[in-house]
């Protein structure tokens, strides 16, 4: 297991997720609930993809994405 501190601005709150070794943003996502459509990722201050591997303590940002018309 390891230990991911995430920062989810719609919350304004942050937390440490525990998460199976080998994990990705996607399984991040999952098990928050959260649609990766709906936001975007970044990982050590760096943008990243679902794809992307999770490493322990890794420093987690999840940004809401707005749109409007």
């Amino acid at each position: 297991m390891m230990k991911i501190k995430v920062f989810y601005d719609r919350e304004n709150k942050e937390k440490t997720i525990e998460l199976g070794n080998n994990s990705s943003v996607k399984d991040l996502l999952e098990k928050l609930g959260i649609n990766p459509v709906t936001v975007i990722v970044s990982k050590n201050n760096d943008v990243v993809l679902e794809d992307e591997k999770l490493k322990d303590k890794d420093d987690i940002k999840i940004i809401s994405v707005i749109s409007g018309g």
